[in-house]
């Protein structure tokens, strides 16, 4: 089942929903993202990383995991 972009972000969402989220891909198995929340305020860019992956580890995990390759960057407002 090919996911969309607009499914990646709701998960992303779920577990930042004051966050800024921008996810872009259409062949339903390659994304990226931009997360920006403020959350992330000290901690450093593999630790952000980090708690987004674990909002998609659904997605990602295993052999059927539906979401093949996510580009992310993370970063705290300003």
């Amino acid at each position: 089942m090919a996911l969309q972009a607009h499914e990646i972000e709701a998960l992303i969402r779920t577990a930042f929903p004051q966050a800024k989220v921008i996810v872009e891909g259409d062949d339903g198995r390659h994304f990226s993202a931009m997360v920006e929340d403020a959350s992330f305020r000290g901690l450093n860019r593999v630790q952000q990383q980090r708690a987004v992956m674990a909002a998609l580890k659904d997605k990602i995990s295993g052999p059927n995991g539906e979401l093949h390759a996510l580009a992310l960057t993370t970063r705290a407002p300003d």
